[in-house]
């Protein structure tokens, strides 16, 4: 991301990296009941420096699609997705 910005004339103070992150079948199962979820995927995984601290962190995938759906499908899906998610961000702390 600062490389990003730095091409279009923006300097970020600090380092940012965000990462997609995607489960091809999950992401075709979840579409396949909604598609318009497709503007919540792929998940994105985020680090950033601040203060001589790195951080790591994410959106949520049950609060952002739960804006988006009320099916109890979809919740379920974002319940599974964001425990892996949350497995890779803990295992990298």
């Amino acid at each position: 991301m600062v490389a990003t910005l730095a091409d279009k004339g923006f300097d970020l103070p600090n380092e940012c990296l965000v990462m997609e992150v995607c489960n091809s079948r999950q992401a075709a199962e979840v579409l396949g009941m909604d598609m318009s979820l497709n503007m919540a995927l792929p998940c994105r995984i985020s680090t950033y420096e601040d203060h001589g601290k790195t951080w790591i962190g994410m959106v949520q995938p049950t609060a952002q699609l739960s804006l988006i759906s009320d099916d109890p499908r979809i919740t379920e899906a974002a319940r599974a997705v964001e425990q892996t998610l949350k497995e890779i961000i803990d295992s990298a702390a």
